[in-house]
């Protein structure tokens, strides 16, 4: 498809597309099937289906043609070819959504939206995108800014208009009113703790000493053979990466090489680099395994990962037990049992790793998550600036000083919804986007 926006988009179109004899393209909203032909020679180019959308209901705002070729790369070439030689010019990467922007048809948050569903890879992904294309976010912001108007409108009041002087019940309401701005907008600061996970995926190390069925695990979290598993322990010598998905949040597993005291060179480049990817990863998955008795090296690294987000497997639960419960218990009360041979515990599992992941946020979840690092400070620093509004207003400070920081509050909070922000952002935010949108 070619699509055309701007004030000429239908003449543009009228140049090159013909409507077959007795109908006309000039009705809006309804597609049309017709021809593409040169304009220089008479010559058909192909056959295309074209829909004109009028201004401003189009998804622009403005006059918008789309001409639905059959896709042969030629083709598409020699149509464009022969709309810039009319006039018009290639798009910009977002230049379309970045023109929807514009026009006002949707805000900042949107538009960002729109790049998040192109470029979802899970179903969970495009959910959390579509909620934010139909204006979830900003619905969540609206009562906040709303509020926060209002506040700066009483105070201003105050200082325009000595009869309207703060009295100590006005004074105590308006703390009440910045309290619980601050706390609604802290609950949604908290979001992006699993918001950026979901846009951005998670890297998951799996660990243990050797020949526990790390790369057992590794193959059956990813539903293939990709490593390579024998009963030699030290077998995986280097970290092998690879990419799925948990409850739709994208993962890169990372199946390490086994930690323990070795003299061969090779395998001692792998354990530092399976340390290097315990410091690196979100969540650490140490698998023991339950079928021996507990080593030196599994409590080592039980311990080594007290202050890490890690969880505890317990492989190879079809074996006769021979760690010793009590043992278990103390060093991991949590620790989820599994077979990595049979399957058998791996829904538990991945159930507890995406709990570890998401905190109170979940799929079921139907609240509204802050995705975007830039939407994130932004939330941040609106904070800021209130808990400091609130500390003034507490200690008797002038109104126009805490009116300084009260504006900066809904200044940043209207940088998520762009509408404080400079050219140069946007330019730097539509810049991600394809060509086509």
């Amino acid at each position: 498809m070619i699509r055309l926006s701007g004030p000429d988009a239908l003449q543009f179109a009228l140049d090159v597309f013909r409507a077959p004899p007795g109908s006309a393209f000039d009705n809006p909203n309804r597609a049309q099937l017709g021809s593409i032909v040169d304009p220089r020679t008479g010559i058909k180019i192909d056959q295309a289906v074209a829909t004109w959308f009028k201004a401003p209901r189009s998804y622009t705002g403005e006059d918008v043609v789309e001409l639905s070729c059959h896709g042969s790369p030629p083709v598409l070439a020699q149509v464009l070819e022969l709309l810039t030689t009319r006039g018009a010019r290639i798009a910009e990467p977002g230049e379309f959504t970045y023109r929807a922007f514009f026009n006002r048809r949707i805000d900042l948050t949107q538009a960002q939206a729109v790049r998040d569903l192109i470029d979802a890879q899970t179903q969970y992904q495009a959910l959390v995108a579509g909620r934010q294309l139909e204006g979830a976010l900003s619905s969540r912001l609206n009562p906040f800014k709303e509020s926060l108007i209002e506040i700066i409108v009483q105070l201003e009041s105050s200082v325009e208009f000595v009869e309207d002087d703060l009295t100590i019940e006005a004074e105590s309401g308006l703390l009440k009113r910045i309290e619980h701005l601050i706390a609604g907008l802290r609950e949604l600061e908290k979001s992006f703790s699993f918001g950026k996970f979901v846009r951005e995926g998670f890297d998951l190390s799996i660990v243990g000493r050797p020949n526990v069925g790390k790369s057992s695990v590794f193959n059956r979290l990813i539903g293939s053979d990709r490593a390579i598993v024998t009963e030699v322990p030290g077998t995986t010598r280097d970290a092998l990466y690879e990419t799925t998905s948990i409850s739709g949040v994208p993962v890169r597993l990372i199946d390490t090489a086994g930690i323990r005291e070795t003299s061969d060179v090779v395998e001692s480049i792998g354990i530092s680099r399976t340390r290097a990817a315990i410091a690196d990863a979100d969540i650490v998955l140490l698998v023991i395994d339950r079928s021996e008795p507990l080593t030196i090296e599994d409590q080592n690294l039980v311990e080594s990962l007290e202050n890490r987000n890690a969880i505890v497997a317990l492989n190879k639960c079809d074996l006769p037990e021979a760690t010793g419960s009590s043992a278990i218990a103390r060093l991991c009360a949590s620790a989820i049992e599994i077979s990595a041979l049979s399957g058998q515990g791996f829904d538990l599992l991945t159930r507890g790793i995406f709990d570890r992941l998401a905190g109170e946020a979940g799929p079921e979840r139907e609240d509204v998550l802050v995705t975007d690092a830039r939407q994130h400070a932004a939330v941040r620093a609106a904070l800021t600036s209130l808990d400091v509004a609130l500390g003034l207003l507490k200690g008797g400070e002038l109104e126009e000083i805490i009116l300084l920081k009260l504006r900066g509050a809904l200044e940043s909070l209207g940088e998520i919804t762009g509408e404080t922000l400079n050219e140069d952002i946007l330019g730097q935010i539509f810049s991600t986007f394809c060509i086509g949108k």
